[in-house]
């Protein structure tokens, strides 16, 4: 009995500690690792979302995912999640003008990430958190959540939308400049200086003008397409010579920061999913719901 009692002792330590060093990195798992990297991160999975475009003349084109799954890959570290692989399929039409940008059409960038939702699902995951590390997916995301409602679903989409509210970012904004940030400029380049210095090429950072150029002028309460082209046909917003690496390691971490609070929190609500449940099961017949 004694020799037993051991033998499911040691299987339950040698399970714990093969929980603890499961990857993150969901290209990486073996399929016995995916089913327990499911159950040890409550089926949550994050997938980072960046874009091929322009980044000012010193940046990798890849910028935007290279940075956003850098936050990611740290968060998971500390608060376990699985993280999808690497994501390039969002909105960037007002980048075509530009060598490298690679614009997927809307059908399929819709289609792309609702199959990919559709298929974690599949696979156990019930809680898929978007991380954007792409400004030109504002408005796209939030409207691929909203829709999530049209038809039934057994996963939950959330978007992380950091508020910027924290103490950190404080600090952070102290030390920009003004009209520096923006589109690979000064705090966008001193993320990349903080974790691939390599890619970055700061004796080109001044070599075109982040300046917004406002090109259109004299119509009020507009919006239009072509607004960014409009402002910023280099296709860079900024000053990045401005950049830091230590500046770059200080958002780096506020957005960590901020990430991991908001897994904690995904992770261990219910309310997300029994909410969408009730709403899907109202929705069949709306002539029913009391008024």
């Amino acid at each position: 009995m004694k020799k037993v009692f051991l033998m499911v002792l040691l299987c339950a330590l040698t399970f714990s500690l093969y929980a603890q060093n499961l990857p993150v990195k969901m290209e990486e798992m073996t399929a016995p690792q995916y089913v327990n990297a499911v159950d040890q991160s409550n089926a949550t999975c994050i997938i980072p979302i960046g874009v091929l475009e322009k980044h000012g003349p010193h940046l990798p084109l890849g910028t935007d995912l290279i940075d956003v799954r850098e936050v990611v890959l740290r968060a998971a570290a500390k608060e376990y999640a699985i993280v999808f692989p690497p994501y390039y399929f969002s909105q960037i039409f007002e980048a075509r003008h530009q060598p490298g940008t690679i614009a997927y059409s809307q059908k399929l960038i819709w289609n792309m990430l609702q199959e990919t939702c559709d298929e974690l699902g599949r696979n156990g995951i019930k809680k898929i958190v978007l991380v954007s590390g792409h400004g030109g997916n504002s408005s796209f995301l939030p409207f691929f959540c909203q829709s999530q409602l049209a038809s039934k679903k057994d996963y939950a989409v959330v978007l992380f939308q950091p508020s910027r509210n924290a103490e950190a970012y404080k600090e952070i904004n102290k030390e920009l400049v003004p009209g520096g940030s923006g589109h690979a400029g000064q705090s966008e380049t001193s993320v990349m200086l903080a974790h691939r210095p390599d890619l970055v090429h700061m004796d080109k950072a001044t070599s075109q003008s982040g300046k917004d150029q406002d090109r259109i002028k004299g119509i009020d309460s507009d919006y239009e397409g072509i607004w960014w082209y409009a402002k910023y046909p280099n296709h860079y917003c900024g000053d990045g010579s401005l950049a830091t690496k230590e500046l770059g390691e200080k958002i780096l971490n506020a957005q960590v920061d901020e990430l991991v609070t908001m897994l904690k929190q995904v992770k261990a609500d219910n309310t997300i999913l029994e909410m969408q449940n009730k709403f899907y099961e109202q929705a069949k017949h709306p002539m029913d719901t009391k008024q």
